[in-house]
């Protein structure tokens, strides 16, 4: 009997999603098979993924409004990604399921970015150059392996930081490999700096309120993060007799 739920964990596995996330509460949200990017190595780790035979890619997590319209909490599925690199479609089914699940959701492009992008004014030229309305750092480097691949891609994102906000010094220090914030390196600026402490407390209550949006939306999308052909696998496994 364990050989049989092998098997069919297996063929589950073949038959999944990756969700790129940069954060581990995103990934934790995301849930099944997430990579969560640390720039260097996201392409080993999604690569090695893709060949364990999952079939799509889908960037998924918080994003920084570019324009004024998008408040914290707001969803966007993207309609391409942009980056210095060039410009990359998404699914567009998948998109469209995306866009059926999540209330209130704007197709739109969105930005990748190496580096974050913190001041009102670097948002507003990011948004004049490309016309993306939402900016995040791992969107760009999954499409550009999904394509690589030949898989199918989509980006899904809730705007956290709106464009007329700055991103407070701390909430720019280094991750941890893992997606966890470096909290000695947060305490470390905000002792250096302790006058954006009014900007730290109004992130942290834009990240509430994003952290919330994310977890309702997460619920609408099922499984198999609305990838168009895994519903009805989904139903098929769930049915199956376990292979001895």
């Amino acid at each position: 009997m364990r050989r049989g739920v092998c098997a069919v964990s297996a063929i589950h596995h073949i038959r999944s999603v990756v969700a790129v996330t940069g954060l581990a509460f995103e990934a934790r949200i995301a849930g099944g098979v997430t990579v969560i990017s640390d720039g260097l190595r996201t392409g080993a780790t999604l690569r090695a993924e893709i060949e364990r035979g999952s079939r799509g890619i889908i960037s998924f997590g918080i994003a920084g409004g570019l324009v004024p319209r998008m408040s914290p909490g707001q969803w966007v599925v993207a309609s391409a990604i942009v980056s210095d690199a060039g410009r990359q479609g998404t699914d567009p089914e998948w998109s469209e399921r995306l866009l059926r699940a999540l209330p209130g959701a704007v197709h739109a492009m969105i930005a990748g970015s190496d580096a974050p992008v913190a001041d009102p004014l670097a948002k507003r030229e990011l948004h004049y150059r490309t016309g993306a309305i939402v900016v995040d750092m791992e969107s760009h480097l999954a499409a550009r392996i999904a394509a690589a691949h030949g898989l199918p891609f989509t980006a899904c994102r809730v705007v956290l930081d709106p464009a007329h906000r700055n991103l407070p010094p701390a909430a720019l220090q280094s991750l941890r490999p893992n997606g966890t914030p470096n909290l000695g390196a947060v305490l470390r600026s905000v002792m250096e700096q302790p006058k954006q402490l009014p900007d730290l407390m109004r992130l942290a209550l834009d990240a509430t309120i994003a952290r919330a949006a994310l977890r309702r939306g997460r619920a609408l999308l099922g499984t198999t993060l609305g990838f168009p052909d895994l519903d009805e696998l989904q139903l098929d496994l769930a049915a199956a007799p376990a292979l001895s």
